[in-house]
């Protein structure tokens, strides 16, 4: 199996359509809280953790996800009403029966 040693350029020409694009992309990177010039997005940024707003539904701990207080303020109270509904719960867990 061959191997590709050489690198891939992937630079615009330098037309019309890549200066508008270059200029738009200008105009948008101010509006997104993502951007290079901006904190960059992680399991631990202010919209991806679960503070009781709209946005976030993480913890930012690893691998949680038995965490009460996980998803937004809608998803908790969700929960909360289904648990209400719900036979088995974490005071009464669900057992298999012996066989």
């Amino acid at each position: 199996m061959a191997t590709q040693n050489d690198k891939i350029d992937l630079s615009q020409p330098k037309n019309q359509l890549s200066m508008i694009a270059e200029a738009e992309r200008a105009k948008l990177f101010p509006k997104n809280d993502y951007s290079p010039l901006s904190e960059k997005y992680s399991s631990t940024h202010s919209d991806a953790i679960a503070d009781g707003d709209n946005l976030g539904r993480g913890t930012g701990k690893f691998l949680d996800v038995f965490d009460e207080s996980a998803g937004t303020r809608q998803d908790i109270i969700e929960r909360k009403e289904d648990i209400k509904i719900n036979t088995y719960n974490n005071s009464n867990p669900y057992v298999k029966p012996a066989e």
